[in-house]
């Protein structure tokens, strides 16, 4: 199983790809590393952040989806009835958008750093959108 490392702002997580569960949805999103962005609170979701992707298409259908992560179970939902984004739960998530309730592929879950999650999220709805970045492990 492969793992990444993520950084927001000053804080740092590791993740385990979900590569048995998820397998082409991780193999999209290892074609994208290292990935920058930023990320923002969600607006319809609860307790979790965002990164909108618009329409970029990843070619992806559904795999592994939920509506309701765990904190630390990473999404990407590929698009159809909302625009493409990756949802980072922290808390309580249902995850939506103003159509409704949405489903998106759990590809990544934070196996080190969880008890940043909630200072994450506070860090985010607080101050703001704050870069992201994704790599792989050295």
């Amino acid at each position: 199983m492969s793992t990444l490392h993520i950084i927001v702002g000053s804080l740092k997580f590791t993740a385990q790809l979900e590569e048995d569960a998820a397998p082409k949805t991780c193999a999209a999103f290892r074609q994208l590393l290292p990935f920058r962005n930023k990320l923002i609170h969600a607006r319809w979701s609860g307790e979790a952040a965002w990164i909108p992707l618009g329409d970029f298409d990843l070619g992806l259908g559904f795999e592994n989806h939920t509506s309701h992560p765990a904190p630390g179970q990473i999404l990407l939902y590929p698009g159809g009835f909302s625009e493409t984004e990756i949802l980072f739960p922290y808390g309580g998530t249902r995850f939506a958008s103003k159509v409704g309730q949405l489903a998106g592929n759990h590809f990544l879950t934070v196996t080190n750093g969880t008890a940043q999650l909630r200072e994450m999220g506070q860090l985010v709805l607080w101050q703001g959108a704050q870069d992201i970045l994704f790599e792989h492990t050295e």
